[in-house]
């Protein structure tokens, strides 16, 4: 069965940092293009950052250019986002994405909250 799981979202002041990690089980994950999404209450999901499965081109949301970075390790099947210089705006749950059409798997998501 295939399954994706989220970690390492929390509470964090504005300006500081997190790294959130998704692994990757039962896919042949160099085959798939690897996205993070996000949603914030109230708001729709939108997609973050994008990595392709070559892993050799990204692109990411207007909001987060320059302050968050997408990598993955195929050694350990497991995307990344690093995220610098948070603002609050950036709370939001986050959901890795992993695709191959037809085949579309999702995180169950990890909660983002930054406040002083």
């Amino acid at each position: 069965q295939v399954h994706l799981a989220e970690s390492g979202g929390g509470l964090v002041q504005p300006g500081g940092s997190l790294r959130l990690s998704c692994v990757t089980t039962n896919i042949l994950f160099s085959q798939y293009d690897a996205r993070w999404y996000r949603q914030a209450p109230g708001k729709e999901r939108e997609l973050v950052a994008h990595l392709t499965s070559f892993g050799d081109m990204t692109d990411y949301a207007d909001a987060v250019k320059g302050r968050f970075t997408i990598s993955r390790d195929l050694s350990k099947a497991t995307m990344y986002l690093q995220m610098n210089n948070l603002k609050p705006e950036d709370t939001a749950t986050y959901y890795c994405n992993a695709a191959l059409p037809p085949y579309s798997y999702w995180g169950r998501g990890t909660q983002v909250t930054v406040s002083s």
